[in-house]
């Protein structure tokens, strides 16, 4: 199945490293995030990805087609001009990038990969989250509804935590807020019918995915939500990417691969 990822937003509330790429190429461990997102698609065997871009797409690019390069040791003759690779590591990866446009809004960026998706049932997410979500379990799921579309949806624990005052307001202890309060979000995992395409109309290029094409499906009876309640993590800010860089070094719990 193929694997539709957005990744062409300007990542404004990272500003501090997407003013020289785009957020997709945040690195997390040494590789771009978006490498993360493919390998984990890779590990239940989707490895046909189509990459939407927009804001600094030449260095995704140029990330792809040289890749070969970028993973392996050479030897370069300065002289002759000669290149000689002794090793390299390849993915099993087919990737299709596609010029969204720059200011294109994200059911826009869909629409203009219909043709490369073809009339057949793909995956869709953003280029900036990882999570540990089973999606051989996700896509049994959707099969069993069969409804257009499957968005997963998860609960983030809060940035904030709480407090637990005692009498006179002393603090008694301070703990994390839990996750099962009753709040989801969209975690950004999609499974969708072709069916899908004609709910992004004309003017698709100036709307938001989140907005008219999901809340139309909605109302047909067509969105089925899929929960996850593990490990989710969207890279929004610097303490995101700071956060995801620790995990690596610790334990990635997202490295299925």
């Amino acid at each position: 199945m193929k694997v539709v990822i957005f990744a062409g937003g300007k990542g404004t509330r990272i500003s501090e490293e997407s003013h020289l790429k785009p957020k997709p190429m945040i690195e997390v461990g040494g590789k771009p995030i978006l490498w993360h997102i493919m390998k984990m698609y890779e590990s239940f065997g989707h490895t046909e990805f189509i990459i939407c871009l927009g804001y600094k797409g030449y260095v995704i690019k140029e990330y792809f087609m040289n890749y070969f390069i970028h993973n392996a040791d050479v030897t370069v003759d300065l002289a002759s001009n000669e290149i000689e690779v002794h090793r390299s590591k390849a993915e099993n990866f087919k990737v299709t990038l596609v010029e969204t446009g720059l200011e294109t809004m994200t059911a826009g960026r869909l629409k203009r990969v219909q043709e490369y998706v073809g009339d057949e049932e793909f995956m869709l997410t953003y280029g900036d989250g990882v999570s540990d979500v089973d999606m051989k379990e996700q896509y049994a799921f959707h099969k069993a509804h069969g409804k257009i579309c499957t968005m997963t949806i998860v609960q983030p624990g809060s940035r904030f935590g709480t407090i637990e005052l005692g009498e006179g307001g002393l603090v008694k202890n301070f703990a994390e807020k839990p996750k099962e309060d009753g709040t989801w979000i969209n975690g950004g995992f999609f499974i969708i019918k072709p069916e899908v395409f004609k709910y992004l109309h004309d003017d698709a290029d100036d709307i938001m995915w989140e907005r008219q094409p999901l809340e139309d499906l909605t109302k047909d009876g067509q969105l089925v939500a899929y929960k996850h309640h593990n490990f989710w993590k969207c890279m929004d800010t610097l303490r995101d990417n700071l956060d995801l860089n620790s995990m690596w070094n610790d334990k990635p719990i997202w490295k299925n691969w």
